[in-house]
């Protein structure tokens, strides 16, 4: 074999969350997404926590919010292992400008669209309710 086997891209996107329904709620409102029924139970520590499941109907991206019993707390901090952030693609760069609109309009802080000419890409920066740093992404050219 020569080289790694396909993929069909990102199936899905796991955050733990310190307040998983207001979580929910926040993302659900910014991404226009569809809550699925019932809860996830962790696989190999069914009894220590559960996700809410979140499906984007347009791409099939699934977002499960996670919840543990034993969250250690604290805030996020991208400097640590891990997660560093995570970004949305869009067509156009035009659509950065629409969501800057739309995320003015539901009152999510952002930075606005960042262009980056030398680099060839245009994004918008924010983060959701427990910090996690979130992306909006073009490619230019």
């Amino acid at each position: 074999m020569t080289g790694a086997p396909p993929t069909t891209g990102v199936h899905h996107f796991s955050p733990t969350v310190s307040d998983v329904e207001a979580s929910a709620a926040w993302y659900t409102r910014v991404f226009d997404l569809d809550r699925l029924p019932g809860e996830a139970r962790h696989h190999g520590d069914e009894d220590g926590g559960y996700a809410i499941l979140l499906l984007d109907r347009r791409t099939g991206l699934l977002i499960g919010l996670h919840h543990h019993d034993g969250h250690h707390g604290g805030a996020f901090d991208e400097q640590r292992a891990g997660l560093d952030h995570i970004a949305w693609g869009v067509r156009k760069r035009s659509d950065l400008d629409a969501w800057a609109r739309w995320l003015d309009e539901i009152g999510v802080p952002h930075s606005g669209v960042i262009d980056k000419a030398a680099r060839k890409y245009s994004a918008i920066v924010f983060r959701d309710p427990d910090g996690i740093q979130l992306e909006l992404f073009h490619r230019n050219g």
